[in-house]
């Protein structure tokens, strides 16, 4: 008996060994040797007896569609067939396979099946195959589509329409705007800017301004004014001593005191405004003494005040050019501030010289500015710089009957070229101003009619007030509460009389705002004009003494206050 290898050991102690190669050494059957070679000898059995006698199972891959399995050559073995498991499941080995090799199938399940099952399964695969080609199929679609295509298309197009819609109603509203408004705020728009881009300071400088209600001049009007005053001294200086005022010099001397640009502009505004303040020209040879100024041989534009002959521009006479210039301004605004009284609903007229204050709707920031007169140029010394000039003064040589011809020609070519004239569009009936409005719709037009007039009228005493009349107004405003604060003083003080110092002390304690005593004095004198039955003034040797009927109901004092007040308001 042959001696048997390490190596022929290792499949046999293997679970799943071969039965076949038990049964041999149960029987003590020799296996056939392999002649041992010395260089790598050992190794070879030991692949050869492992391929012969393994009890593993070979997992064989399923061929793809359309090629046939290769048959087995002759150096590898074919695939061993099902054994019997030793230490495993068959299932277990079975679904192994099932799971490592999906495209082989165990013999006994494909076996055990009927032919009605099979197709039902292949019937499950296509239906499991086309769905799976469908979600790819969709899957591209939307990768080459834009994301959200159609989605986005229906949402624009639904904010398109309601931004269409916002744009109507908005124009709606502001042409209901515009036909209620006043017409005479249409000329009131200032020509060279819209009213949003000038700063807030030069659109409410009327508003901020602390003076009493007056003729206020718009912010623009200010600042001409002021640049005349700059100019006018710079001017009056020169003059004085007898040297020419050019433009040169007098734009660095405004610019230099009041830190703003003076243009050629604003040259021809203070002309607009103050005619016989300058007479201009355009001179050369003037003598210049700064390197980098225009030359002597070029034209300046020149100031030369409108003065008597022999009279010098002095301080008095700078001051009464001035308020001159002011006043121009001032009549300008109100030739704008007639027109806006026209365009009101009813119209109103006022005499200029009474009116002592502007319509409380008057904006008077928005007062169009003054257009600019024209100023002198220099004169266009004629240079031929180019062929076509010399064409053109060589026209001027031709002979009389050459321009005839041309000008005959260049008639019948203008006649057979010029388009008809278009007609004239008709323009639409506009809507009449004295239209309600729709909250007015229930009430009669007569008495809308009495109220406008009334309204009218009131405005019009206020902007014809004396400004001492106003402050006697406002001083009678305050008189009823100042008797009641007088009445509790005397009643304090249990006293018949007061001395008007001693009064004046008290009320200025007592009254809600701060006032000085001389104010506080001519409260009560004029509380005394007003009512002399109930307050009284004396004067009694070296003081002045204050006396009080308290008997008198507090509610008549007021009751004559206020009827008073309605008299003094109407005159």
């Amino acid at each position: 008996m042959a001696q048997l290898r390490v190596t022929d050991f290792f499949p046999q102690n293997k679970a799943g060994s071969s039965s076949a190669s038990s049964r041999l050494r149960r029987k003590g059957s020799q296996p056939e040797q392999e002649p041992w070679t010395p260089a790598g000898g050992r190794k070879r059995a030991r692949t050869e007896s492992m391929g012969r006698g393994s009890a593993r199972k070979r997992l064989l891959m399923a061929p793809p569609e359309g090629e046939q399995a290769a048959a087995p050559g002759p150096c590898i073995a074919p695939p061993l067939g099902p054994h019997s498991p030793s230490g495993l499941d068959k299932k277990a080995k079975d679904l192994t396979n099932v799971i490592l090799s999906p495209g082989l199938k165990p013999e006994t399940e494909a076996e055990g099946r009927t032919p009605a099952e099979k197709q039902e399964t292949s019937k499950e695969k296509l239906t499991e195959l086309r769905s799976r080609l469908d979600k790819i199929r969709a899957l591209t679609q939307k990768a080459r589509s834009p994301k959200g295509s159609s989605e986005t298309g229906v949402d624009l197009k639904s904010r398109l329409k309601r931004v269409r819609l916002l744009e109507s109603k908005i124009r709606e509203r502001k042409g209901s705007k515009l036909g209620k408004e006043d017409l005479g705020k249409k000329d009131l728009e200032p020509s060279g800017e819209s009213s949003e881009n000038v700063p807030a300071y030069q659109r409410f400088h009327a508003l901020a301004e602390d003076v009493p209600p007056g003729l206020a001049l718009p912010y623009k009007y200010r600042v001409l004014a002021e640049m005349f005053r700059s100019a006018d001294t710079i001017v009056g200086m020169l003059f004085n001593r007898s040297e020419t005022a050019t433009f040169a010099k007098v734009k660095q001397g405004v610019q230099d005191m009041m830190r703003k640009q003076f243009e050629e502009r604003n040259v021809g505004q203070i002309k607009t405004v103050f005619p016989e303040s300058y007479i201009l020209r355009q001179e050369k040879n003037v003598p210049t003494f700064r390197s980098g100024g225009p030359k002597q041989s070029d034209y300046q534009l020149t100031f030369e005040p409108v003065l008597e002959a022999g009279e010098k521009l002095s301080a008095s006479r700078l001051m009464e050019r001035r308020k001159v210039f002011s006043r121009n301004l001032v009549n300008i605004v109100k030739s704008h501030h007639k027109a806006f009284l026209a365009s009101l609903s009813p119209p109103m007229a006022v005499l200029e010289d009474k009116l002592t204050r502007w319509h409380p709707r008057f904006n008077v920031d928005e007062v169009p500015d003054i257009a600019p007169a024209e100023v002198p140029q220099p004169p266009q010394v004629d240079k031929i710089t180019s062929a076509q000039e010399v064409l053109a003064k060589a026209r001027s040589m031709l002979t009389p009957k050459m321009e005839k011809a041309l000008a005959n020609l260049a008639l019948r070519t203008a006649e057979g070229s010029c388009p008809l004239a278009p007609e004239s569009p008709r323009p639409t009936p506009s809507a009449p101003p004295n239209t309600p409005s729709s909250s007015l719709r229930g009430v009669s037009q007569s008495l809308l009619e009495r109220i406008r007039a009334k309204e009218a009228q009131k405005l019009q005493a206020q902007m014809t007030r004396d400004p001492q009349q106003e402050l006697r107004l406002g001083m009678m405003g305050r008189l009823p509460e100042m008797a009641r604060v007088l009445r509790n003083v005397f009643v304090a003080e249990k006293k018949p009389a007061l001395t008007l110092e001693a009064a004046c002390q008290r009320m200025l304690a007592s009254y809600r705002s701060l006032m000085t005593p001389g104010e506080m004095e001519g409260h009560l004198r004029l509380l005394s004009e007003l009512l002399p039955s109930w307050v009284s003034v004396l004067s009694v040797r070296k003081d002045t003494y204050i006396k009080l009927d308290k008997s008198v109901d507090l509610n008549i004092i007021t009751e004559r206050l206020a009827k008073r007040m309605k008299e003094e308001e109407r005159l």
